[in-house]
């Protein structure tokens, strides 16, 4: 067998992102795409009664629950070999139980109720050796090799999870269990490889598929709120949080160079619309953009940026932005993290918020045609189909 090929199985998807999420999921791009050689049974996450409370008239929600109560299919075919099941169980909510003992009782009765939904749909569909892929779900997910028993479980990191506030009270206690039973796990980051590898020798990073052609193939004209900006324009696309940005960082790059324009396309959170980044004229606010419109501003930026603040959140992930920059040829300056280290060839990599005026000056300086070129072809590697081929090679490497 080649080892970077999986063909004619049956894989069971589980994960946080259901079928119909309206946002980008790494999840489904790869089901599709392992969908070329395989079944594919994706399975949504299960509905809970807090969630049902809250939200109940909400389409989504009305969907679920007419698959509880029978009135609606729980099993779909949306795609070539691909199924997409709704489960027709409810699970309690129990995250904010603290006492670890009575957490692990419910959410093991979760997990059963889940996995009977998981074991109909696989009977039906007569799915036999099947492999599990969890896309970074901890808690409902944490028992299902053991219900399931699939001939191969994999665990799927692609977020530093228990470091956010949700995950982390029971994550960090749940999920290096989890790492160790799986039989392999892949990342999407370098930095959470080597954490998967603490608990599991079987851990591969197997880097990031990205959605890249509608940035390699643009050809349009640039937007009207951006003609009339002066240049440079050092450009950020992006949601504005400051969870994930260095605010403090963007205030001394406007501050120390006024000649540059600071141009910020996204959505702000408070402590964006509160900064004093908004006290600057060189400083713009474009404000959210569809996804389509995105590649028209990066066209039209000299430098692009990913002025990461360094923190548990940021420090794995990987940012498919610097992909989507440098797949269009623009010179990028980053924050050094250890998820960056794979772009160190072609991106210009900041340990400290001094560093970024010097290393902007210098990609401005030195953006040649040959330049561009290497960061093209470099951005045009990160596709899905690379990204299923190492996670399969991951697979075939540990498989029993």
């Amino acid at each position: 067998m080649n080892i970077d090929t999986i063909v004619n199985r049956d894989i069971i998807v589980v994960g946080q992102q259901p079928w119909d999420v309206e946002i980008g999921s790494n999840c489904k791009n790869l089901a599709v795409e392992f969908s070329k050689h395989n079944r594919i049974l994706y399975v949504n996450s299960p509905l809970d009664r807090v969630n049902y409370l809250k939200n109940r008239h909400e389409p989504a929600i009305r969907k679920r629950y007419d698959v509880l109560k029978g009135r609606a299919e729980s099993l779909i075919k949306v795609e070539d070999n691909i199924w997409n099941l709704y489960p027709d169980e409810m699970i309690e909510s129990i995250n904010w139980i603290k006492n670890t003992s009575l957490h692990t009782v419910l959410n093991k009765i979760n997990n059963k109720r889940f996995s009977r939904s998981i074991l109909k749909a696989a009977e039906q569909l007569e799915f036999k050796d099947y492999i599990l892929f969890n896309d970074n779900d901890i808690f409902r997910c944490f028992y299902l090799k053991e219900l399931l028993k699939p001939a191969v479980s994999v665990y799927y990191s692609r977020d530093n999870m228990v470091a956010v506030d949700y995950w982390k009270y029971h994550g960090s206690r749940l999920e290096p269990q989890l790492i160790a039973k799986s039989d392999v796990c892949v990342a999407n980051s370098s930095y959470l490889a080597s954490y998967c590898k603490r608990y599991n020798p079987n851990s591969y990073y197997v880097g990031q598929g990205c959605d890249l052609d509608m940035f390699t193939n643009f050809d349009a004209a640039l937007p009207a709120d951006l003609m009339d900006i002066k240049r440079p324009i050092i450009g950020y696309v992006g949601a504005l949080q400051s969870i994930r940005l260095d605010i403090e960082l963007l205030e001394h790059i406007a501050q120390q160079k006024p000649d540059w324009q600071l141009v910020l396309v996204g959505p702000e959170d408070r402590e964006f619309t509160a900064s004093k980044l908004h006290q600057y004229s060189n400083v713009h606010f474009l404000g959210s953009k569809y996804p389509y419109m995105l590649p028209a501003y990066i066209a039209g930026f000299d430098v692009c940026i990913n002025p990461q603040i360094v923190n548990e959140v940021t420090i794995g992930n990987y940012p498919r932005k610097i992909d989507e920059y440098l797949a269009m040829g623009k010179p990028t300056v980053a924050t050094l993290t250890e998820a960056m280290s794979v772009f160190s060839e072609h991106v210009y990599l900041a340990k400290t918020k001094e560093d970024y005026i010097p290393l902007i000056t210098k990609a401005l300086e030195e953006n040649t045609e040959q330049l561009q070129k290497q960061r093209i072809e470099f951005a045009s590697g990160h596709t899905w189909e690379n990204n299923a081929k190492a996670i399969y090679s991951a697979i075939n490497s540990t498989e029993i």
